[in-house]
């Protein structure tokens, strides 16, 4: 969809001479008030403009990031915005998205759609981001692309009763900015028209261009996007986006936006890398043209660098030899800062959701660092990204902990995925060969990473050496961001499909009355009957809760003309409560009566703010990396989910524990309050959303005092003391990054305390030692297997070498090569006995090839090849694969050793003959 000019004709165009253009080579419009401008100015790969900043800077002085920040808040303040504080980067408000890359995305979708109102109007704020998809760009730039960069934005919403103001007015508000507080001459701004689109939303929008930078996106957002299509939004939103790192490289006019932002710090990471530094004029003439740098799939680095030698006279290797360590250099300045923003934010590293991209980040960090060869000065640079940053973000500073606690985690989990990750990669390209395929696929190289993380470039050295190509994508790192970056939609469940299909019989009638709410302490209740439906029933009001929060759904019984019938579930469809009966149903206009089954009740409540404890006592007693990823409760046992990097110790889980029963006892007060959205996130924050995203424009908040504050729409105990104790059974480790503790309270938490008790008092009985004594009579047990299983293997060495000497006595030649053969019952030994005498005959005569099966439900064979029949040709491979297929199986391995087997155990005779015959033909 495209606008037309009178989007985009304002008097302020008019008022400073501006005239519209378009421009012969990327074929937009743009406004110039210089009448002769042919181009829009803007340096692209379209080539319609070079950066002439670079040297040159046209701002009336040089500002470092942080007076820019402050000069652009300051300024809005003056124009009656309010400074409003910036968001986080981990959009927790969101259910859509992971990361903040938009200072507009703090306000959708809720501010945006009118469902609450904005915290300030008009307001202004800097708001840091994170981006992905260029992140192979990120360097080759010079500055253009960024993974980390704070996004100013001056935003209003209008509403149709109360206009702030829009296109004219924002304009005119970034012109006065650039203008009268950077110094910067009319005739250099230069605004190209666009269309954007971005978290739901689009609308017309302005770039503006100042010699050859694009600096700042004025957006007039006045439609949602529904399946592709435009709908006009009845408010209309001023979305500004101003780079204040761009703004920043362009006051300064050095070589870089690196040398803008980074400052010292950035030549503390060239020295550390000791990289030589290209001549400074070579060096600029490069800036000037690194806008029409664009790395993609189809444009890789060396091909941007064949274009930009052109341009300034160089040869294109020579080109790279000189400029590549820079650019990493850049590259690893901007990843690493990112990286401790995400960590400082709790951010586990894993192979899910945010933890994904952080780990991506992560590793190809490290691949940096190691073509710079100081891949061992990854925590020192971190050490220095908080030191520098510290200064305007404190937060940095008070997690500096946890965040070179995960990150030495995730660089010791690298190191182990490097360290295994050879023989998985060996093992798919013996696949492919077998396979007659030459290269490996995308989709392969896909897989490792997102499965295994190991790197393409890890891939490409083990390649390499099997001999087999690999093409690495210059896209790779933001094609495979690309396809994590959004969070995926949420698979409904067979209740939530039932729901949506009888949402329609219940849409006229009035939301029910939730009693539940009112008083979670009513047993019982009288109501009428507003609908009949099958076995689903609407009342006025209802003191059953629906399930939902990860909380089931309350039941008991529902009283009339003298008919009980079970409620057996309840689900809320809009806001109507629906219960669905078991047995009669009473008819419309009738008066029930609600008998809620208390047990059950009272035990998820119980349950339900034994959650909200236990998450407060892991944040304190782990980090705060910790966010709930997860929780169901139920009536017996429990479970929560959060992240955490490693399996949580017993000491861990035992403290936990004793932190969450010692607020149980101090019974501390449990409130619940409705509050305004806007509100609860400006007294709270966003730490509120433990839970996920909770809809709407009041959000009930229940709060355990001075412990916990969540919102949450579950029952709860009026007081932490009502839990009685909490018990936790176990922990699991569910995914990459996240942990499990399945816990018990009140009366189910003494029966699992008793089970425990009652299964300790069993194995002592069966040990015949009292209770007290089990842990040493256990520990001298395992000590006694220790030992056993030394002299077992001691035994089993001395009979393998017994073994090997006496079959190499009788073994048979063939054309110069010893074939050791024979057919063994299991009975007699087993394939782990094999595979040690194979082994031993080997080591004993190096032309010497081992063929041996281990016969009981089915055939196990193992075959060894000897040094010198390596060289003879002889692959244990081929002699596997043949014999498995006399047993009905198969066989696979190395050149010099190989197992396989088969169902087929009358094939044994075969299956060494078949030996034979491909030791012969090998030989030949």
């Amino acid at each position: 969809m495209g606008f037309s000019e009178k989007e985009y004709h304002l008097p302020f165009f008019d008022e400073y001479g501006y005239v519209r253009k378009r421009c012969p080579r990327c074929g937009e419009y743009f406004w110039t008030v210089n009448p002769d401008q042919r181009l829009c100015g803007e340096s692209t790969t379209y080539g319609c403009a070079d950066y002439t900043f670079i040297n040159n800077p046209p701002t009336s002085r040089k500002y470092t990031l942080s007076e820019m920040r402050e000069s652009f808040l300051s300024f809005f303040e003056r124009k009656g915005h309010e400074r409003i504080k910036p968001y986080l980067l981990v959009a927790r408000w969101r259910d859509d998205l992971y990361f903040t890359n938009a200072s507009i995305i703090d306000f959708q979708p809720y501010v945006t759609e009118g469902i609450i109102p904005p915290p300030a109007n008009p307001l202004v704020i800097v708001q840091p981001c994170v981006r992905f998809p260029d992140i192979e760009s990120v360097g080759s730039t010079f500055g253009r692309h960024l993974t980390i960069f704070e996004m100013g934005g001056h935003h209003a919403f209008n509403y149709p009763e109360k206009q702030v103001y829009w296109k004219d007015e924002t304009i005119r508000f970034h012109h006065e900015f650039v203008t009268k507080v950077l110094g910067i001459k009319d005739e250099e701004v230069v605004y190209k028209e666009g269309i954007w689109s971005g978290g739901g939303n689009a609308g017309p929008d302005v770039e503006s261009i100042i010699r050859g930078l694009e600096v700042a996106t004025l957006v007039f957002m006045k439609y949602k996007v529904v399946d592709g299509k435009f709908i006009e939004l009845p408010i209309r939103t001023v979305d500004t986006g101003y780079g204040i790192e761009r703004f920043t490289w362009l006051s300064q006019g050095c070589i870089s936006g690196f040398e803008a932002i980074y400052g010292d710090l950035l030549e503390k990471i060239k020295a550390m890398a000791g990289i030589e530094v290209p001549d400074e004029k070579l060096l600029a003439d490069i800036s000037r043209v690194s806008g029409r740098v664009a790395i993609s799939k189809t444009s890789s680095r060396m091909e941007n660098w064949r274009k930009v030698a052109q341009r300034v006279g160089v040869d294109a290797q020579e080109l790279s030899r000189m400029i590549d360590p820079l650019v990493d250099v850049y590259a690893v300045a901007d990843h690493t800062k990112c990286l401790t923003f995400l960590l400082a934010e709790g951010v586990v590293p894993s192979n899910v959701r945010e933890g994904y991209l952080t780990r991506l980040l992560i590793r190809r960090t490290c691949r940096l660092l190691r073509n710079l060869s100081i891949e061992n000065r990854l925590f020192d640079i971190v050490e220095m990204q908080i030191s520098f940053w510290s200064r305007d973000f404190p937060h940095l500073k008070e997690m500096h902990g946890e965040v070179m606690d995960l990150l030495s985690i995730e660089k010791e989990k690298y190191d182990e995925t490097l360290s295994r990750g050879r023989s998985l990669v060996q093992r798919m390209i013996r696949e492919h060969k077998s396979k007659g395929v030459s290269e490996i696929p995308l989709e392969d190289l896909v897989n490792l990473y997102d499965s295994h993380g190991l790197t393409p470039e890890v891939v490409g050295e083990i390649a390499e050496g099997e001999g087999i190509k690999i093409r690495i994508p210059e896209n790779f790192y933001g094609y495979v961001a690309e396809r994590h970056i959004a969070a995926p939609k949420k698979e409904r469940s067979p209740v939530t499909e039932g729901i949506r299909d009888i949402k329609d019989e219940f849409s006229d009638l009035p939301e029910t009355r939730k009693i539940y709410y009112e008083d979670a302490y009513m047993k019982e209740f009288k109501a009428k009957v507003l609908r009949v439906s099958g076995n689903r029933v609407v009342l006025d009001k209802t003191a059953f809760y629906p399930e939902g929060g990860g909380q089931p759904a309350d039941q008991g019984l529902l009283e009339f003309s003298r008919v009980q019938s079970k409620v057996e579930d309840v689900q809320k469809v809009g806001g109507v409560i629906v219960h669905f009966l078991e047995g009669a149903v009473p008819e419309e206009g009738d008066e029930v009566r609600g008998i809620i089954d208390w047990k059950r009740r009272i035990s998820l409540m119980r349950s339900h703010t034994a959650t909200h404890i236990i998450m407060g006592a892991a944040r304190r007693i782990l980090g705060e990396h910790v966010w709930q990823a997860g929780a169901q409760k139920g009536v017996k046992q429990s479970r929560i989910d959060f992240s955490h990097p490693k399996r949580l110790s017993f000491e861990e889980i035992r403290k936990i524990e004793s932190l969450a029963n010692k607020i149980v006892m101090e019974n501390r007060p449990v409130e619940t309050v409705w509050m305004p959205r806007e509100e609860a996130e400006r007294k709270y924050g966003f730490r509120i959303y433990q839970g996920g995203v909770v809809p709407g424009r009041k959000i009930r908040i229940v709060k355990v005092k001075d412990w916990d504050v969540e919102a949450c729409g579950g029952t709860h105990c009026r007081s932490t003391g009502e839990i009685g104790v909490i018990k936790i059974i176990r922990t699991e480790r569910i995914q990459d990054g996240v942990e499990r503790i399945v816990f018990s309270v009140g009366e189910s938490a003494v029966n699992a305390i008793q089970e425990s008790e009652k299964k300790i008092s069993q194995i002592a009985d069966i040990l015949n030692v009292p209770p007290e004594k089990l842990e040493h009579t256990v520990n001298n047990i395992v000590s006694e297997l220790k030992s056993l299983r030394k002299e077992k293997e001691k035994l089993t060495n001395c009979l393998a070498a017994y073994l090997a000497e006496k079959w190499l006595s009788s073994s048979e030649e063939i054309n110069g090569v010893k074939l050791v053969s024979k057919i063994i019952s299991v009975k007699e030994a087993d394939v782990d006995l094999l595979i040690k005498v194979s082994a031993e005959i080997v080591k004993r005569e190096e032309k010497a090839v081992s063929a041996l099966i281990c016969v009981g439900n089915n055939a196990q064979l193992v075959v060894n090849v000897g040094k010198e029949a390596l060289k003879l040709g002889i692959d244990a491979r081929k002699i596997a694969r043949e014999m498995g297929l006399k047993l009905g199986g198969g066989g696979s391995g190395r050149p010099n050793f190989a197992q396989g087997g088969g169902t087929r155990i009358e094939g044994v005779e075969e299956a060494i003959e078949k030996a034979k015959e491909v030791i012969l033909s090998l030989r030949r």
